[in-house]
């Protein structure tokens, strides 16, 4: 799944208020693209090998411009840290298919950043969540699956959620998911962001409040961090890679 990543403030290490995501986790990501593209031999990994779901973004950076999206793809199924940030890196890197596979000629260029995906939650209501703090990762089923609002009954708050909602299958379902980071970047409120992943997620038809209720919300949390090529170089040669 690919995502819009943040913009991070270029020549910087970001991290998270907590310590969950390290940049030790983004070298990690660099050098299984690294000894991908060259051949070298990877550093081997130094961080607890515990599990998380992860998102990896890779960025390209310029004197003339802010980073721009290179690829990122993630899941939301725990991974173990050493396999799943290695994979995902060079999923990332390799089969975004918005964009053309990485070279290595590119490398000088990048910033990899990390998302490890926290305390998800089941949402009481598609506006149960917070700005800033929250990713979304939303589900509903095909409108014609929806009972609809008739004159006669009083509509739903928007607080609250379709009440009798038939069962669904995964063919019958649409689904998308925004990384806490993307609603402050885009400037959206939370019926903007709501709209915006209905349409990521396939639908194109018009937007009820009926649809928006039908929606099955679960908010996560995301720990942070991003590293340059020149951190990177860095790095590694502290370790005894070559470059």
């Amino acid at each position: 799944m690919s995502l819009l990543p943040s913009d991070p403030a270029a020549g910087q290490v970001e991290e998270a208020a907590s310590s969950v995501c390290t940049p030790e986790h983004c070298y990690h990501a660099f050098d299984a693209l690294y000894c991908a593209l060259t051949g070298s031999d990877p550093i081997p990994t130094k961080f607890a090998d515990e599990k998380y779901p992860l998102f990896v973004t890779w960025n390209t950076r310029s004197s003339r411009r802010h980073p721009r999206l290179r690829g990122c793809i993630g899941t939301f199924e725990a991974q173990p840290l050493s396999e799943g940030l290695a994979e995902y890196a060079l999923i990332s890197a390799f089969r975004d298919h918005r964009f053309r596979k990485i070279e290595e000629k590119e490398l000088s260029s990048l910033e990899c950043k990390i998302s490890l995906l926290t305390d998800f939650e089941d949402a009481s209501s598609y506006l149960d969540w917070t700005i800033g703090v929250h990713g979304i990762s939303i589900s509903f089923p095909h409108p014609s699956l929806i009972p609809s609002s008739t004159p006669s009954t009083e509509p739903g708050s928007p607080f609250s959620s379709t009440p009798s909602l038939p069962r669904f299958t995964s063919k019958q379902s649409f689904s998308a998911t925004y990384l806490p980071e993307v609603m402050p970047e885009q400037g959206w409120d939370k019926i903007e962001a709501i709209d915006s992943a209905i349409h990521k997620a396939g639908w194109t038809g018009r937007i009820t409040e009926d649809l928006r209720r039908s929606i099955r919300l679960r908010r996560y949390q995301s720990s942070k961090c991003t590293v340059g090529w020149d951190d990177y170089v860095e790095w590694r040669q502290r370790n005894g890679g070559d470059i």
